[in-house]
């Protein structure tokens, strides 16, 4: 065998390695098609949320009314829309039966001529919509290890909502839900555990 063909054992030859590059990327563009991709001429503080992009298992747990906590399935499944300028992320969350008890989409954007961001939850099971970016309350604040919005609740039992992203790595997240009459005192009320999902 001449030298130029030799190869050691479970090296890869050239036409593997080519087989391998094609491979990822064809890996890629499956990705792309399913999750999108930032546009290079959207603004990039969008890419501040791209931590959303992918599937998500999830365990979120509910404080109900007695104190206790509560604990149901859900998933979150995060992607560019609209040509890369807009992240949309669903979430859908379940009880032990299997019945879908919250279910949505977050739609987000960044309005770079105002430097505000354009946050909405659709809630698909009533058809309404809540804005959770309002400059009034602070708009939207990134700290070194969290992101954190607060916003006016239109259908639970308390006035404000304050939403928190933290513990952010590229397996895992933490969302972490607080309540509050008057938007100075606040409780805990739910923290969803989010997983990436390789499915």
């Amino acid at each position: 065998m001449s030298q130029s063909f030799r190869q050691s054992e479970g090296s890869p030859g050239p036409q593997s390695v080519g087989a391998e590059n094609a491979a990822k990327g064809d890996a890629m563009n499956q990705y792309s098609q399913e999750f999108g991709k930032l546009n290079p001429k959207a603004p990039e503080e969008l890419s501040r949320f791209a931590f959303l992009i992918g599937r998500w298992q999830c365990e979120a747990r509910v404080k109900i009314a007695n104190g206790a906590w509560q604990t149901f399935a859900a998933t979150w499944f995060g992607r560019f829309i609209l040509d890369g300028y807009v992240i949309a992320d669903d979430y859908r969350m379940t009880d032990s039966f299997g019945n879908v008890i919250v279910l949505g989409t977050n739609f987000r954007s960044y309005d770079a001529a105002r430097k505000t961001w354009n946050l909405r939850w659709l809630h698909a099971l009533t058809g309404s919509w809540t804005d959770l970016a309002s400059e009034e309350l602070g708009g939207v604040r990134f700290e070194a290890q969290s992101v954190t919005y607060v916003f006016k609740e239109p259908a639970a039992n308390h006035a404000y909502t304050r939403a928190t992203y933290r513990s952010v790595s590229e397996t895992r997240f933490t969302w972490r839900g607080e309540k509050s009459d008057d938007a100075k005192a606040w409780s805990e009320f739910m923290v969803i555990e989010a997983y990436r999902s390789n499915d």
